[in-house]
């Protein structure tokens, strides 16, 4: 079982004082999540809300997850990192390519891609990218990233991407395992046709437990239950070794945590990060990570 953290709604130098308290008490990963702006129009409606409108204000921050990663890999040893999730598909293929590349060197090779197709219409047309294709893309945008990574002389062709040959560098010094969020029958099937691992959200125990037989059921119907495969979300129940053998017996592989949200968490913002947030990331490592391994 591995233990992972999350950037998302950290004020974003926080993040990087996060991150190395999360090294060096032993957690394995930390992702980041992604937008990149909050449109004053947004006519787009966000998943699960009785109102269509996010959760979030539209001035919280969410910094590019891969300056973010870059700067947290910088400030850590051990750590992974990855995404939930990154909306590749509003970003132009080679762009993709060479940001994620260029993180793996820099961390060594300690990043993986979790991907989304998104629900942000606008923030498609900011880009320059079609809204309306983005699965399909997006299906396409996985192999063809696996291709442009390999080194040397590269090339894609296909219904949407056409990369004509070239030489991507830097490339990432082994492959970089690429997940797929999102929890509806298209992105359930992509996850288990096309990806190393499947990112959720958070749920209760019921749940996550019929998520993860539905992916077992599609990759054993894609021929590829025999593979490894990641299943990263987060549990609402209350955090104990307990509750973590069981999930890892059920077949996820790691949850997200984030202890200084729990009693006895962090204090009010203004406070060091290092006094805010270590004392219950350390609590976490020692009551629940140290009996679970």
């Amino acid at each position: 079982m591995q233990f992972w953290s999350g950037a998302t709604f950290l004020e974003t130098t926080e993040a990087i004082a996060v991150a190395k308290i999360l090294d060096e008490t032993g957690f394995d990963g930390m992702v980041c999540s992604d937008h990149m702006v909050y449109p004053r129009e947004l006519s787009s409606p966000y998943p699960d809300s009785p109102t269509g409108k996010p959760m979030w204000a539209p001035d919280t921050a969410w910094p590019d997850s891969w300056v973010l990663i870059g700067a947290m890999a910088a400030v850590t040893t051990n750590l992974r990192f990855g995404n939930a999730v990154y909306i590749a598909p509003a970003r132009p293929l080679i762009e993709v390519a060479k940001v994620v590349a260029t993180a793996a060197v820099v961390s060594q090779g300690r990043v993986s891609l979790g991907v989304g197709a998104g629900w942000m219409r606008e923030e498609y047309a900011l880009m320059g990218q079609d809204f309306a294709t983005r699965g399909r893309r997006l299906d396409e945008m996985i192999p063809a990233l696996r291709a442009l990574w390999r080194g040397g002389w590269v090339s894609w062709r296909g219904e949407h991407y056409d990369v004509p040959e070239l030489m991507l560098e830097p490339h990432p010094p082994a492959p970089v395992p690429i997940l797929c969020g999102g929890e509806s029958e298209a992105a359930l099937r992509r996850a288990a046709r096309l990806c190393d691992g499947w990112v959720g959200y958070a749920y209760a125990w019921d749940d996550a437990v019929r998520y993860v037989d539905r992916l077992t059921a599609l990759r054993r119907e894609y021929g590829r239950d025999g593979e490894p495969f990641e299943v990263l979300l987060a549990l609402r129940e209350q955090p104990t070794p307990d509750l973590y053998h069981r999930a890892r017996d059920a077949g996820i592989t790691a949850v997200m945590c984030a202890p200084w949200l729990g009693p006895g968490g962090a204090a009010g913002a203004g406070e060091h990060p290092d006094d805010r947030f270590r004392r219950p990331i350390e609590r976490f490592a020692e009551d629940v990570i140290a009996k679970v391994r």
